[in-house]
């Protein structure tokens, strides 16, 4: 084979394999991400310090190629889904990175209420109207309405929360219309829509969008999280566990790194996520020394077995604990002897 030809299929092949590597699948790959520390991104004013640290774990998402593709059938610790596993009917990407964010800025919320609750503080709620999370398919707010609008006006009527929209298009028929007033990009608009039945159910009427509370919640002290563009709401546990932390005066960290995930609820109540195989991986190659796993009260197929037996496949030396509720926690870690140095 002659140099030229030689150094003409080498460009060939290179074009095709950059080419191909831009071809999305209809799966999405998820692998180990990062521990991440949460003191840094968690501030409470006047907040006690740690001797140790939570820590929030990740997962790295992304939609697969055939060689992303190739990698994680081979990959012990990466997974493969198909696309509807993941995204929502006819959800597009920007609705689906907008659901994100809204699971994050929501799970950070619920944090804060169950971490000021249990240290016997107030707290309160400040609601500015409802957020589009999705516009669905063939309804009137199709092509009007977007992911991440702002809705605090119906027919010159303030909106709250989602139970003031519901209540106000409760009181009306298909063929009327409304007028919504909303927020996109920092600039107010108006549209005036017709009401139509909801294909799943023809009995309901409504404009098609899937809703959301813009609230607020309002405590003293103030605390900031900063989460840059991490979403889901697979967080809210640990946030919850470090708000607390920084409000006592007791240091439930004791010296030890503690990893964990699980969403949180208003009652405190730690719940299934996705990925704990590949959170447990990143927690190990951290150095964490305790791991907080949701239970789901003792469920055959939880978080918490599924997290034992990754624990065990790594030959970690993290202490997996099975959690239910927060204050269950609280208890451990205040039963928790001090880490030797």
């Amino acid at each position: 084979m002659s140099k030229k030809i030689y150094v003409r299929s080498f460009f060939i092949v290179a074009i095709i394999v950059m080419v191909s590597s831009f071809y999305s699948l209809p799966y999405y790959v998820s692998k180990p991400g990062i521990a991440k520390e949460l003191h840094p991104i968690i501030e409470v004013k006047n907040g006690t310090e740690e001797k140790g640290s939570f820590m929030l774990t990740t997962v790295r998402m992304g939609k697969a190629n055939i060689y992303s593709y190739l990698i994680a059938k081979w990959s012990k610790f990466q997974e493969l889904y198909p696309v509807n596993a993941i995204r929502s009917k006819d959800e597009t990407d920007k609705e689906y990175n907008i659901r994100q964010l809204q699971l994050m800025s929501s799970s950070k919320t619920a944090a804060i209420e169950v971490a000021y609750k249990n240290a016997g503080l107030p707290f309160k709620y400040e609601y500015k109207g409802v957020y589009v999370l999705n516009v669905i398919p063939n309804m009137p707010a199709e092509n009007k309405l977007d992911a991440a609008d702002r809705v605090f006006e119906m027919d010159g009527k303030p909106i709250q929360s989602s139970d003031d929209f519901l209540e106000l298009i409760k009181e009306k028929k298909a063929g009327e219309h409304v007028a919504l007033t909303y927020e996109r990009e920092n600039k107010v608009k108006n549209v005036d829509l017709t009401l139509k039945a909801f294909p799943s159910d023809n009995k309901k009427v409504g404009v098609g969008i899937v809703l959301v509370d813009d609230k607020k919640i309002l405590v003293d002290p103030e605390v900031k999280i900063q989460t840059s563009n991490i979403g889901g709401p697979s967080a809210g546990f640990m946030f919850s566990l470090e708000i607390y932390n920084q409000l006592v005066k007791e240091d439930l960290t004791k010296g030890y790194k503690i990893a964990g995930t699980g969403t949180i609820t208003s009652d405190g109540t730690v719940g299934r996520i996705g990925g704990i195989e590949q959170k447990i991986v990143a927690a190990d190659r951290a150095g964490a020394d305790i791991f907080l796993a949701p239970n789901e009260n003792g469920a055959k197929d939880s978080n918490y077995v599924a997290a034992v037996k990754t624990a065990k496949e790594i030959d970690s030396k993290m202490k997996i604990v099975p959690i239910n509720q927060f204050d269950e926690a609280i208890q451990y870690l205040e039963d928790l002897k001090m880490k030797n140095k």
